[in-house]
């Protein structure tokens, strides 16, 4: 419901941030921060909008994602000096230690990682579920962020220290009707990041983001042709765009969340605020 999709489509042009200097490009006044991120599915999207949050303060970012096309157009809109690419499936394995390697390779190290990429391929009730379905969406929303995880946990953060962030969603923190694949394998990404979170420090700090419907592709069936009567929803008045989520996983991987770990970040425009108003 609210991240990049394991889709390869067209790449959505993002809206604008304020920090843009130049259509579709984020300013570039920020000296290089040293820092390195990997975004995965960071094509588009939320994945995009994180990437551009990080890039727009000084850092370097490997983006992955299953369309190269796709990915080529979100570097050179990064900026090919700040950002680079690697194409694949989030949950292949072989595809997660490439995109490690090749970071490690052209910037010298991974400080964060965002677990963003994630699919949602159905929309049933839980008693009609395809079992299958059910796997495939397991597979690519927790096992692949685990892979990620302990892929960069041993090329880098474990003698260097950073921060993971896992994008999950307000589905998984509560029941969401026609998406409950979607919602079950959030629930698991939450509990994924208190594990990590204990595992990993004190070195490495690990938090989730849990954002409600923002607009992507990705959501676009649970708004498109009613997006005023969504959004009438929110007590901000609003749907979310991508970068309000950047800037969630901006904070989280910086130094002003030093003392922060384990948790969930709800960022939903105070849609919660409601629950059990009728």
């Amino acid at each position: 419901m609210t991240e990049q999709p394991e889709q390869p489509e067209q790449p959505e042009q993002p809206e604008q941030s304020e920090q843009s200097e130049q259509p579709g490009r984020p300013g570039r006044a920020a000296p290089d921060s040293g820092k390195v991120a990997l975004v995965t599915g960071g094509s588009r999207g939320i994945g995009y909008g994180v990437a551009e949050a990080l890039v727009a303060r000084g850092d370097r970012v490997c983006i992955t994602g299953r369309g190269e096309d796709a990915l080529k157009e979100a570097v050179e809109r990064l900026g090919a000096d700040r950002a680079i690419a690697v194409v694949g499936k989030a949950h292949d394995e072989a595809h997660q230690a490439v995109a490690v390697q090749r970071t490690m390779e052209v910037f010298g190290r991974v400080d964060f990682l965002i677990n963003n990429a994630g699919t949602n391929p159905v929309y049933s009730p839980m008693a009609d579920l395809d079992l299958g379905v059910a796997r495939k969406v397991y597979e690519t929303n927790v096992i692949s962020a685990l892979g990620f995880a302990q892929q960069t946990y041993r090329a880098w953060q474990k003698e260097h220290g950073g921060a993971i962030v896992n994008i999950a969603s307000v589905a998984g923190l509560s029941p969401s009707p026609f998406i409950g694949a979607y919602g079950m394998s959030k629930a698991a990404m939450i509990n994924l990041t208190v594990q990590l979170a204990h595992e990993f420090a004190p070195g490495v700090r690990v938090n989730a983001i849990a954002p409600a419907v923002v607009k992507t592709k990705f959501a676009q069936a649970l708004y498109e042709g009613r997006e005023a009567e969504a959004a009438a929803a929110y007590p901000l008045g609003r749907l979310g765009v991508p970068q309000d989520i950047g800037g969630a996983a901006a904070f989280l991987t910086s130094d002003q969340s030093a003392w922060i770990t384990g948790q969930t970040l709800v960022v939903d425009g105070g849609i919660f605020l409601n629950a059990g108003v009728h």
